[in-house]
């Protein structure tokens, strides 16, 4: 086996081809379009017709994810599921991809199915990451709440305790936008869109 030129691309380790973003169609991608575009990387989301990639998850995200995952799964009614990255298909030009999402059970479609209604949508859930505070903070919450999304938290890092903050939005239906009604340090616990009570202290303690 003859060595590799210096001469030629290096595709990265293993010789791994290097991911080329597809070019897009003059008018941009679309909701319906997304599930068709080959090799995307996972939770690939769409903004306002452009693709937006999602970088390497922090333990601090998938952490808080899991706890409020599996809290919000505990304790929801049997009438609600509960679901982690699928996305909402907002309208033709935005598929945005929520950490956590609060739905009725006659939401799901079947196995296949990739995104939901944002009509169907209880509570939409951004844990803020370093690369998506500005759609985490003011993009997705403003497209949410044009949609009707009754309620958003967006969830940060205190950065002294390094533990989830989540702040509490509900929506307006008479100017379609978010106000804030908590602030939530240690533990959570508010009465909508159900009786919901989590101890943020836990975000790395495993269960049992």
């Amino acid at each position: 086996m003859s060595a590799a030129s210096d001469d030629g691309p290096d595709d990265g380790p293993d010789d791994e081809p290097a991911y080329r973003r597809p070019i897009p169609p003059p008018e941009g991608w679309t909701a319906d379009g997304l599930d068709r575009i080959p090799d995307l990387p996972p939770h690939t989301e769409l903004i306002d017709g452009s693709l937006v990639f999602r970088s390497p998850q922090t333990r601090f995200h998938g952490r808080t994810m899991r706890l409020l995952d599996n809290a919000l799964l505990a304790q929801a009614p049997d009438r609600l599921d509960v679901m982690r990255e699928m996305t909402i298909k907002l309208d033709a030009k935005n598929r945005p991809e929520p950490d956590i999402l609060v739905f009725p059970v006659e939401a799901n479609t079947g196995p296949d199915q990739t995104w939901y209604s944002p009509e169907d949508i209880l509570l939409a859930v951004e844990v803020v990451s370093a690369d998506s505070r500005e759609r985490d903070r003011e993009v997705k919450p403003r497209k949410y709440a044009a949609a009707g999304v009754p309620h958003f938290w967006r969830v940060e890092k205190d950065e002294e305790k390094g533990l989830p903050v989540v702040y509490v939005y509900e929506l307006d239906p008479a100017t379609k936008s978010y106000g804030l009604t908590g602030i939530f340090h240690d533990r959570l616990k508010v009465s909508v869109p159900f009786d919901i009570e989590i101890d943020l202290t836990a975000v790395d303690r495993r269960g049992r």
